[in-house]
């Protein structure tokens, strides 16, 4: 990108046409200690590009990449093993975008890849059809919240204590300009899903519950009984999905009654890519299409009777009355839909099946020798690939302790609910099948040590 410099002419000149007297007024939204003030501490005023490169490099080298240690981090992104495939596909030409095409009669094999990454999200979540892609999972969720207070005509929404803390405060900072009602909480450390203090707080102003399935602490909750109880009060299920592999071995959320599922799709073909892009999933019911937000690619015929794909059903504000738009969602993530459609692919619906099925008896085999160490419990009945370990201390230091002994050890609850001394405790573990034997063992056998107060 080219370097355009501006006078101070040119500044002063632009900020008269929008009303504002200076560039600091643009970001009055940004509370006053968060903003710079001055040159950055420590950073040279310049460098030689081999310097810089020798620089990045050092910072580089202290991080621990995810395939050199045993690693056994979730609590939303996910390391499953991609393909080479994948990622060979995804960078040809005719691929390598992120945004959806406009004009189709150039990309009929975009299109055709939507077209079939919208019938894999559909399948996936049993619902009747799913959207082109948004941008992550937790941006997904507050669509879904937006879109049932559009089909109830209620602005009042009870979110699962379960679902994800990082999914909560997204819907939060946006409800803040919505004025919509959110009653959320955290957790209980327990292996209770906690769906009767789910279903106490619907009542005939709610326009739809958010669960987690399964949610932060790996813990599976029943939907169809919180479905239930949501229509029978009016409102709508939400089902909420961070990790799709799962859907290969427990059912689908809209087989129990979900009328929106979204999800996060980060962990079938994108990879962990440092916390992004990632990829937004959103499936519904066929009745409630015209409120679905994002881009729709449908199939048609063209004037000679051939087989053709288009975009249908846009209704953002990019292409009708900004009061009318379902969404202002202005592009989708569709390169990495595209990796997500091509992992999908080639696992087919039996391979994803046995993926999920390894990633469970791995998930076991670790629940079972992790519990067998001192002042240690697994908090979970059932779970897929995801559980909760309760420690004897603080599982903070226990994380940071693992880590410099080069094991990534799992999220601490503690990191994810700060405010909550009672969760401090909990341990949330993600076992897939990049983990093996041998990292289950260096696992346990380091966690020990750290427990007993070994020196490393």
């Amino acid at each position: 990108m080219r370097y355009l410099p501006l006078t101070d002419d040119n500044r002063r000149e632009m900020l008269g046409v929008i009303g504002t007297d200076s560039v600091d007024d643009l970001f009055v939204d940004v509370p006053a200690e968060a903003r710079l003030t001055g040159d950055i501490e420590g950073l040279p005023k310049y460098a030689s590009e081999l310097a810089v490169e020798r620089h990045m490099a050092r910072l580089a080298a202290k991080n621990i990449a995810a395939g050199n240690v045993p690693f056994f981090l979730g609590a939303g992104a996910y390391r499953h093993h991609v393909p080479a495939s994948v990622d060979h596909l995804i960078q040809r030409g005719e691929f390598l975008t992120a945004y959806t095409p406009y004009q189709p009669e150039i990309a009929q094999g975009t299109l055709q890849v939507l077209f079939e990454f919208q019938t894999q999200v559909a399948r996936l979540f049993g619902t009747d059809l799913a959207n082109a892609s948004l941008y992550d999972g937790s941006t997904a969720c507050w669509e879904a919240i937006t879109m049932a207070g559009r089909v109830t005509r209620r602005s009042r929404a009870v979110l699962a204590h379960g679902l994800h803390p990082h999914y909560v405060s997204t819907a939060q900072t946006m409800a803040k300009f919505t004025k919509d009602e959110l009653f959320a909480g955290a957790p209980d450390l327990d292996a209770s899903c906690e769906e009767d203090a789910i279903i106490a707080q619907i009542d005939d102003t709610t326009s739809c519950v958010v669960v987690q399935y399964p949610d932060i602490l790996g813990r599976i909750p029943d939907l169809a009984k919180i479905a239930e109880a949501a229509h029978d009060k009016g409102a709508l299920l939400v089902a909420v999905v961070t990790e799709p592999v799962a859907l290969g071995l427990i059912e689908a959320p809209g087989a129990l009654g979900a009328d929106i599922v979204v999800g996060e799709g980060q962990s079938l073909g994108v990879g962990l890519n440092f916390g992004g892009p990632y990829l937004g999933l959103f499936g519904c019911r066929e009745k409630y299409v015209r409120q679905m937000p994002g881009r729709l690619c449908g199939e048609t015929v063209d004037a000679d009777g051939k087989r053709g794909f288009v975009l249908t059903l846009s209704t953002r504000e990019q292409h009708i009355r900004r009061e009318k738009a379902t969404s202002n969602i202005c592009t989708n993530s569709g390169l990495c839909a595209l990796a997500f459609s091509i992992h999908m692919t080639l696992l087919g619906g039996t391979g994803l099946e046995k993926l999920a099925r390894i990633n469970h008896s791995r998930a076991r085999l670790a629940a079972q020798r992790l519990s067998e160490i001192e002042g240690v419990s697994v908090l979970n009945t059932a779970f897929v690939n995801e559980f909760t370990l309760v420690l004897p201390s603080d599982a903070r230091v226990a994380v940071r302790e693992l880590a410099d002994r080069r094991v990534l050890g799992g999220v601490s609850l503690g990191r994810l609910y700060p405010d909550e001394d009672a969760l401090a405790n909990g341990l949330v573990v993600a076992v897939t099948e990049t983990c093996s034997a041998e990292d289950i063992e260096a696992f346990a056998t380091t966690l020990e040590a750290v427990l007993q107060g070994e020196a490393a």
